[in-house]
């Protein structure tokens, strides 16, 4: 992923995007219903930015176990078990 910087924006349509701060296309995109808004009020931002870092977070960990796994790849390429 590029080194810009990520942006939380609410569209006018009520979709919740994260997006690279110089693009306009969403990486990821949130829709909660009229319920969900009603029940959370104002807090439905906060619980956005959550979402989004968790995701974030669950992301980098599944590219450091796919890195890991790779190193394990290659190290058993160089031995043979019998």
């Amino acid at each position: 992923m590029s080194s810009a910087f990520l942006e939380i924006v609410e569209l006018p349509d009520g979709r919740i995007v994260l997006r690279r701060s110089e693009e306009e296309s969403a990486l990821v995109t949130l829709v909660f219903s009229s319920e969900a808004r009603d029940f959370l009020k104002a807090r439905y931002i906060d619980i956005a930015k959550e979402m989004f870092h968790a995701g974030l977070l669950a992301a980098g960990h599944l590219a450091e176990e796919e890195a890991l796994s790779e190193t394990d790849d290659d190290d058993s390429s160089e031995h043979t078990l019998h």
